[in-house]
């Protein structure tokens, strides 16, 4: 038998090179699936906590549909900012999953 042998398989022939692939994807999408949810909570924080409590005052200057504006964040407006946020996750969610071929 000689080194050159076709019908011998090198070890791990391929497999490392593409487990090492699929690991270093698997951590990018982690990466980005993270990044983009501490993106989206610290909009809401900024939203439900600022707009609501934080920056309340400035904010009561201003109305909408007849309420202060820093009372309809806290009772509204950050539920809505939520619920647009869910929405945002999810199709933000889709084109990383296809970015990374994880779709279904």
């Amino acid at each position: 038998m000689t080194d050159n042998d076709p019908s011998v398989p090198e070890p791990n022939d391929g497999q490392t090179d593409t487990g090492t692939e699929t690991n270093a994807n698997e951590k990018a999408y982690w990466s980005e699936n993270i990044r983009l949810l501490w993106t989206l909570m610290a909009v809401w924080f900024v939203v439900s906590f600022g707009a609501g409590i934080l920056f309340r005052d400035f904010l009561d200057q201003f109305s909408l549909g007849g309420y202060p504006l820093g009372f309809w964040f806290a009772q509204q407006g950050s539920i809505y900012v939520f619920v647009l946020l869910i929405f945002y996750y999810t199709w933000k969610m889709k084109k990383i999953e296809r970015k990374y071929d994880l779709d279904d």
